[in-house]
């Protein structure tokens, strides 16, 4: 048998390419080279990495807001006295009520908030001064549009603090009254947000939900990308091994989205004066295994999807879950017991505990151990099932 016989029946295999025994860091660091390029190339890709992070921190910022200031307030002063007007001056005075129309019968603020004119109707019955001052329990009635139930709430404690706040004076200016036989005299004080602002709370979770969000739309988009344009069949017929292309895919979307988180806490402390009171390394390692967690569902949803289209509706799908059990809009401790447990599993709840705890209580390891222990497992574990899942998938 000639050469070029042996030659023709010998296996594939034989004569192919070899990709290379193992794992090879020169042909993954190629690759994070070709996505970087191919990020960074394209500048209208280069503002939607960076620019829609801060434009949306600082809509949230500032739209997303259960402050109340300037509540528009109809009065009914039935009791005409110098107490009354007292109580009215606290209201406005503190900036959170504004007076927008006073009438003469109950009928009055019925309308006022039937129409819309107004948010909260104070009736101050007759007889209120003299009641205050003798002891026997002034009452006011607080009627409140509760279309909005977090505002009318809010309003409605404030209401009752400025009605506190004037009894509690009116008592220790009374000659007759002895500061010692008032009862309880309740003062009370906010640790962590003494103004009670909310942009204070909600700007650590906006960076949360900012980094959730870079890291699954730029994962799931730039593998399914590949896909649709047929060079993900390229590299597969290339030298790369599978772990080498998902290298060069995940890690560049961590290193922009490591970025992003860095823009985003810049701007909520120079900008919004949010507070940062804890250890900046404990938040950047709950960071890693948050965004690792983050690029790991970005792969998943990759390996389900066909078509770019189809990625972002299967992304909207998971995000809106892992927003509202995440606590970013509702406190997880007000959810049913089972959507509590079911929570656990949700890696934004635990990262906005840190966030928050770092940010605004200044706590460290060991107030946050469980919560890092959970990203901790959750980050690597998620990102080794998606690769799982796709190395099968490109196989």
């Amino acid at each position: 048998m000639t050469d070029r016989a042996r030659l023709t029946d010998a296996p594939l295999t034989a004569i192919a390419p070899s990709p290379g025994a193992g794992f090879s860091f020169a042909r993954a660091r190629e690759m994070v080279r070709k996505e970087m390029r191919q990020l960074f190339r394209d500048p209208r890709m280069k503002r939607m990495m960076f620019g829609p992070p801060l434009i949306q921190l600082m809509i949230f910022g500032y739209a997303v807001n259960t402050d109340i200031r300037d509540t528009r307030t109809f009065i009914l002063d039935e009791d005409r006295t110098a107490v009354s007007r007292q109580l009215v001056e606290g209201l406005t005075s503190s900036g959170y009520f504004v007076v927008v129309g006073r009438g003469e019968r109950p009928a009055d603020v019925t309308r006022a908030l039937d129409h819309g004119d107004a948010t909260i109707g104070l009736d101050i019955p007759q007889g209120f001064a003299a009641d205050l001052a003798a002891g026997r329990g002034a009452k006011v009635q607080v009627l409140v549009d509760g279309t909005s139930a977090n505002s009318a709430n809010v309003a409605q404690g404030y209401v009752g603090l400025v009605v506190q706040r004037l009894a509690l004076d009116l008592g220790r200016s009374s000659a007759q009254t002895d500061p010692r036989t008032m009862g309880v005299q309740l003062e009370a004080r906010a640790w962590f947000n003494p103004d009670l602002k909310s942009r204070v709370y909600n700007v650590p979770g906006v960076a949360g939900m900012i980094i959730m969000l870079m890291g699954l739309s730029l994962t799931s988009m730039a593998v399914v990308r590949e896909r649709e344009m047929g060079t993900l069949e390229q590299l597969m017929v290339s030298p790369l091994r599978p772990a080498e292309l998902i290298v060069g895919k995940t890690l560049p979307v961590v290193l922009i989205t490591a970025l992003d988180l860095v823009l985003v806490v810049l701007v909520a402390v120079l900008w919004f004066h949010v507070p940062l009171r804890g250890s900046l390394l404990l938040l950047g390692a709950g960071s890693f295994f948050f965004i690792l967690a983050s690029v790991g569902l970005g792969l998943l949803i990759s390996t389900i999807s066909g078509t770019q289209q189809e990625a972002f509706m299967t992304m909207f799908f998971f995000m809106l879950p892992i927003i509202i059990l995440g606590g970013f809009m509702f406190p997880v401790a007000n959810m049913p017991v089972p959507f509590q447990w079911l929570s656990l599993l949700d890696p934004l709840r635990h990262y906005l505990e840190m966030v928050r705890g770092i940010f605004l209580k200044g706590a460290g390891l060991s107030a946050l151990w469980t919560q890092l222990l959970a990203l901790a497992v959750m980050g690597p574990g998620l990102l080794w099932f998606a690769i799982t899942r796709f190395h099968k998938t490109i196989e």
